[in-house]
């Protein structure tokens, strides 16, 4: 009676913290978002915080307080800047393809007449149907684009005071984890209902990928984007810095990258005869552009995160379809504890020892 007593008030307690924690989510689903980019950006600037702990010992609220300035001059601002200016260039390429101005079907129309004849008879003769429908079926897709973006451009617009709350609740978090992440971190590993060392693993894990996908993806794509924005601006390309911003989420997306940006433009520039225009352009793409990736990764991640390209490509435009800009993060996340998991469940059941790893270092500073 004793023994099924126990099971009764252990399931009770299971059952108890299933419908709090459902509860609590829903609760706070609408902050979810800022609660993630706080836990992010904690993680990230842990580092700076114990520097600045080391030089202030025992003032943990000044060292929080510091660091969190920091974030904000250093990232926060000139991002919302940043942000501002392309939606500016936005709305006025939206207004001109409105009016008329930018007409996608005269640029595929030009690109098609600068092609070999023999070329433009395979295009015509092709299954796809003719060059015309083609250049409807691009100009429809552009202008439903552009309509669901001024839409929800509005709808932002409109709720500017629901973001501003989530923001500022974001920093007030990052404040408090930056502050108390070293017992917050060990804290939930240790609340897990795991066994410690698959429980570090993940932790582990969890560590590595954000850290390789904000310091070492992230970076990388906004200096890739950065530099096809001063190329752009190079060759007299209006909106450059929009276009710089397509190409840094483009970057994002391995197997696919920059090119898929800047080729279209050079190919288009090579078809209205702007050559020296579309020179720098490819050269830069090829020289600049793509080598950016290769020498800034390894420094900055320094080790693989195990997931294949073709995995993060697919959970990265899977995580953006879900839930949006957090899924450039989530969803490669979410590959490598779904690995890191499966890894640990195999090792057990062939009897192998579940990783010779010790307990990460990197969770002390969570």
């Amino acid at each position: 009676m004793a023994l099924s007593g126990a099971r009764l008030e252990r399931g009770g307690l299971i059952v108890y913290l299933a419908l709090i924690t459902i509860g609590l989510i829903a609760i706070v689903s609408g902050y979810l978002g800022a609660l993630l980019w706080a836990t992010l950006a904690a993680l990230l600037f842990q580092p700076l915080f114990q520097r600045l702990l080391a030089r202030w010992p025992g003032r943990r609220n000044q060292a929080a307080g510091v660091t969190l300035l920091i974030l904000t001059v250093a990232v926060v601002i000139p991002a919302l800047i940043v942000a501002s200016l392309v939606v500016d260039q936005a709305a006025g390429v939206f207004q001109q393809i409105r009016s008329g101005q930018i007409n996608f079907a005269t640029y595929f129309q030009q690109m098609h007449d600068a092609l070999p004849e023999r070329l433009q008879a395979v295009l015509d003769r092709s299954g796809f149907g003719s060059f015309e429908r083609a250049q409807a079926r691009i100009s429809q897709a552009v202008s439903s684009s552009a309509s669901m973006l001024a839409s929800r451009a509005l709808s932002i617009g409109a709720n500017a005071a629901a973001f501003l709350l989530s923001f500022g609740v974001g920093l007030y978090v990052t404040y408090f984890l930056l502050r108390d992440g070293e017992t917050i971190g060990p804290a939930v590993v240790r609340a897990l209902p795991l066994e410690r060392g698959i429980a570090d693993r993940l932790a582990e894990r969890f560590c590595a990928v954000v850290r390789a996908t904000i310091k070492g993806s992230g970076v990388v794509a906004l200096v890739q984007g950065a530099l096809g924005a001063i190329t752009f601006w190079i060759v007299g390309l209006p909106a450059a810095l929009l276009w710089g911003v397509l190409m840094a989420i483009a970057a994002l997306l391995p197997a696919v990258g920059p090119m898929i940006v800047w080729a279209p433009v050079a190919i288009y520039l090579l078809a209205i005869g702007s050559i020296w225009q579309a020179v720098v352009v490819i050269a830069s793409g090829v020289l600049v552009i793509g080598l950016a990736d290769n020498v800034l990764r390894p420094i900055l991640v320094g080790r693989d995160t195990g997931i294949p390209d073709w995995m993060v490509l697919v959970t990265t435009l899977g995580g953006i379809e879900l839930i949006g800009l957090s899924g450039i993060v989530v969803g490669p996340l979410a590959a490598a504890l779904f690995i890191t998991g499966w890894a640990a469940l195999t090792e057990q059941r062939l009897g192998e020892p579940e990783g010779a790893e010790e307990p990460p270092d990197e969770m002390s500073s969570v």
